[in-house]
């Protein structure tokens, strides 16, 4: 996918939020820690350093949400995440049911909310921060370490 595709994508599937551009797209893909991992209809951009994963931002197109899309990403990134990262983080609107029920099937659990985080036309929501452990699938070697 373009990075014009992909904003596009991304604002068909947030308009309650600020979508994110293509040159934001550009910035954040050139960065060599973030990964985008694609399907037709929908993408996850995630970022890993340091053992732990961040879940930047996924997208389902509209007209295809609730074909198991975002279960098809979520576990296309969080596997691929999983060969050097322990942990998953990533950040929902508190009022985004669907997406919070996606994330709490694949083992995410809330840890802690940012209050009015999010800015809507008539009201605000909580960001709640949600995390989920990885299981590590290559385990570095180290002296007197494990291996697999």
């Amino acid at each position: 996918m373009t990075p014009d595709t992909l904003a596009a994508l991304h604002g068909a599937a947030f308009t309650r939020e600020r979508p994110w551009s293509a040159q934001e797209f550009v910035d954040l893909l050139a960065n060599p820690h973030t990964h985008l991992n694609t399907v037709p209809h929908g993408f996850a951009l995630w970022r890993g350093i340091a053992a732990e994963a961040e879940l930047l931002t996924i997208a389902v197109d509209p007209a295809h949400q609730g074909q198991g899309i975002g279960t098809k990403l979520m576990t296309s990134w969080m596997s691929e995440a999983a060969t050097t990262c322990a942990s998953a983080f990533l950040e929902v609107a508190s009022d985004n049911a669907n997406a919070i029920a996606l994330y709490t099937h694949q083992g995410f659990e809330i840890i802690a909310t940012r209050p009015d985080y999010y800015h809507r036309p008539d009201s605000r929501a909580d960001a709640l921060i949600m995390r989920a452990a990885l299981p590590l699938s290559v385990l570095k070697k180290s002296s007197g370490g494990l291996r697999p």
